[in-house]
């Protein structure tokens, strides 16, 4: 876990260090001096979700996975890179099991009638290259028909280098998709750790180097 750290440069070290030292939340595992918690929700979907977590994003300081599981009372996260229970997850009576990953062979999510039966939703949540290893990984994962999200507004997700604008954070996905299936239904206070969390690490670094290494050039 502390290997390398001697090589860091003393202030970064520093600050690693008390990152490491900080007593965190139980729950939505910040600092206990930033929690979170009291503005994650706790809705309510027909939509099962099941999120499948590559290890790499588990201690990410933008972990928003675990925001939209801990916001949805229908929703699994499961950290791994084989997962060994996933044809058990997967035949869960009473719905249909589909994975949220783009692709030419992707149907493109609608609104689900209410006699239809719901979907559960299985969401990759990592990098792109991480998200394929996890198919690769898990040939039953790989094997589920796809869909995918209709074009969005750009991503909220202000601190990530993202491959297009219209790319989107795991939990910005998840709500995209709810809205989509449980239309007139909304999702958005799932988004509200995630805007708060951002915001606070914008303040942290300080405007002036958020601006210089966050924003886009016209």
């Amino acid at each position: 876990m502390c290997v390398g750290l001697a090589r860091l440069p003393a202030e970064r070290l520093r600050g690693t260090l008390r990152a490491m030292s900080r007593p965190a939340c139980s729950r939505c595992q910040r600092p206990l001096s930033h929690c979170l918690c009291a503005l994650i929700p706790a809705l309510d979907s027909r939509t099962r979700v099941l999120i499948l977590q590559h290890p790499s994003e588990t201690n990410h300081a933008l972990n928003t996975a675990r925001f939209a599981a801990l916001g949805l009372r229908n929703a699994q996260l499961c950290v791994g890179e084989v997962f060994d229970e996933l044809a058990q997850w997967l035949a869960l009576p009473g719905y249909q099991a589909c994975l949220l990953f783009p692709g030419d062979e992707a149907v493109m999510l609608t609104a689900r009638a209410q006699e239809q039966p719901p979907l559960l939703l299985v969401v990759p949540d990592g990098t792109w290259r991480k998200a394929r290893k996890l198919l690769h990984a898990n040939p039953l994962l790989a094997a589920l028909p796809r869909v995918s999200l209709a074009a969005s507004a750009p991503s909220r997700y202000r601190l990530r280098k993202a491959p297009s604008e219209s790319a989107l954070s795991t939990i910005e996905a998840i709500t995209q998709a709810l809205e989509t299936l449980e239309a007139p239904a909304r999702f958005d206070a799932l988004l509200r750790p995630f805007e708060a969390l951002i915001e606070g690490q914008i303040e942290a670094m300080g405007e002036q180097t958020y601006q210089r290494n966050h924003q886009r050039s016209d």
